[in-house]
């Protein structure tokens, strides 16, 4: 009997995949349809106000028998429950991986260390929920006693994506006399183009950091906090213009800002993880109080969908698995998610850090490097954009990608064709790389034939359809727990920590001892190609 302690390629389904997909390499989706009429009802699986029609992969029922049997043999039902109930599964780290306590109604409990998590998450979405109603209402004031027309979420990551992606995904249900801006990179221009049109007495700055000394958000704080006094004069203004989402008191408080306006988080919360935390203080106040917990509510279906699904119907399960067998036995690098809706337009962005901060580790929990590949490469933009950008190469380029559609059959936005327009391209894409067009196609077209070649598409590419009924924040939750819960199932398959990012780390440390060097005039020890960039700098700056 083989188990999570075995190595990967040494588990029993993993050798009877190997030898499966040699043979499924030479079978054409074009092939399988025809062989199984109903596999477009078959391969598909809902829960949590999402329906996965998976259909349109190069799969088998044996595949997936499979590939259920190797979730099996890697612990992941052991995984997740040793998640949820809040044992120190980030090892290196030693902590519990705990987003799903941030979505726990109120009266369950979730423990670590024999203390319960529920109550102090909620306690503070209940301080949030008093702040964002105040700001909403105009009830809270700026220094010179008028009302805040302007939020700025400075942070960077985690602190970032979440929240940027979170605003510009239910911006239909924010509230439009306020305007909302992001500020992340310590590229100055960033800060700069933020505030140009806006007045000092009228913003708020939302500062995102759990240490409080996050060097790029901090940078970024105090030219906020400059900015400000520049125009209001007196270091008393801050309290009134500045709200930290913080757990350091002492630095907060040293800044500025009164430490009853700080929201805080907590250890077992990872930064790409922590969107639904007091890290989304912005999205509370964009949307509302009421909408942000039915975003909650739809990352908990999710999460009690994967909790207690069998594998072979489990959403989460199933996508974590089929990137496994396309990434491994299929060689492909990267993973495209398309989303077909203009609200999603920087889903794919946050996906990135999501799975490629999780899963981009090439050492296994026992400290050894890995043996097969990890992390695949996310990207996408929404459609049809990318269909005049992109999809050339995932047609007919050299390269496998397997694609996420995702579609609502509902628009926001009812505006004449508009949305028939935008879904018949959704099923046109996906059955156009599925089943391609033959040389004996385009020949019967009357293509002249020095043209034939360049009008055949081989197709057998794969693609997952995600549809729902239109964009909500329950279905914003739903969809971003999907892919989290992906994540881990990937990451629990390869037997990596998906919740460390140990490889940020020596980047940080080099960066801040090059600082001053480019500020001082000192003895430079690197490399001679980075002494030399270091020197140019200081000659031209």
């Amino acid at each position: 009997m083989t188990t999570a302690a075995t190595p990967l390629s040494e588990r029993s389904a993993w050798k009877a995949l190997a030898q499966h997909a040699e043979a499924m390499k030479e079978v054409h989706l074009r092939t399988l349809f025809a062989e199984d009429p109903s596999r477009g009802e078959k391969f598909t699986a809902e829960a949590a106000g999402l329906f996965l029609d998976y259909s349109k992969n190069r799969v088998t029922g044996e595949t997936l028998k499979l590939l259920v049997q190797l979730a099996e043999e890697s612990g992941l039902k052991t995984h997740i429950e040793a998640m949820f109930t809040g044992e120190k599964i980030n090892t290196t780290e030693n902590r519990a991986v705990l987003h799903v306590a941030l979505r726990a109604p109120k009266g369950e409990s979730i423990f670590v260390d024999g203390v319960d998590q529920v109550p102090p998450v909620h306690a503070v979405l209940d301080k949030m929920s008093d702040f964002a109603d105040r700001v909403r209402s105009g009830e809270w004031k700026g220094y010179t006693g008028k009302k805040i027309k302007n939020v700025v979420n400075i942070g960077i990551g985690g602190s970032d994506l979440g929240p940027v992606m979170a605003y510009e995904a239910l911006k239909h249900y924010s509230q439009r006399d306020i305007i909302f801006r992001f500020v992340s990179n310590v590229d100055g221009t960033d800060f700069a183009e933020a505030v140009e049109d806006l007045s000092a007495d009228e913003t708020l700055f939302l500062v995102a950091s759990k240490t409080f000394t996050t060097l790029e958000t901090m940078t970024n704080a105090h030219s906020a906090r400059e900015w400000a006094l520049a125009s209001l004069k007196d270091d008393a203004a801050i309290a009134k213009h500045f709200v930290a989402i913080s757990t350091n008191a002492k630095e907060v408080s040293k800044f500025g800002i009164d430490t009853a306006n700080m929201f805080e988080f907590w250890d077992w919360v990872g930064g790409r993880y922590s969107m639904d935390s007091a890290i989304g203080l912005s999205t509370m106040v964009a949307i509302g109080p009421n909408a942000f917990r039915e975003m909650l509510a739809g990352f908990h279906a999710m999460d009690v969908h994967f909790r207690t699904t069998p594998f072979e119907n489990n959403l989460p399960a199933l996508l974590g698995l089929l990137t496994v067998w396309y990434t491994d036995f299929f060689d492909a690098q990267t993973m495209a998610v398309l989303p077909y809706e203009q609200y999603l337009k920087r889903f794919p962005a946050y996906l990135q850090q999501l799975t490629m901060e999780s899963n981009g580790k090439h050492v296994t929990l026992a400290g050894t490097h890995v043996e097969t590949e990890t992390g695949p490469i996310y990207w996408g933009e929404p459609g049809t954009n990318g269909q005049h950008s992109f999809y050339q190469l995932i047609h007919q380029g050299t390269r496998l990608i397997p694609c996420d559609f995702i579609g609502f059959y509902k628009t926001l936005n009812p505006l004449g064709r508009h949305h028939d327009m935008l879904m018949a391209n959704v099923f046109a894409q996906a059955e156009a790389l599925a089943f391609g067009k033959t040389a004996e196609e385009v020949k019967a077209e009357g293509v002249p034939e020095a043209l034939v070649p360049h009008k055949v598409f081989e197709g057998n590419r794969p693609s997952n359809i995600l549809l729902a009924e239109k964009l909500t924040p329950a279905v914003l939750g739903s969809l971003i727990a999907l892919y989290e819960h992906a994540v881990f199932t990937q990451g629990t398959i390869w037997g990596i920590d998906s919740f460390d990012q140990w490889g940020v780390e020596l980047g940080k440390v080099l960066a801040t001892r090059i600082l001053g060097e480019l500020e001082g005039t000192g003895e430079l020890k690197h490399d001679t190609s980075t002494n030399r960039l270091i020197e140019k700098y200081r000659a031209n700056k």
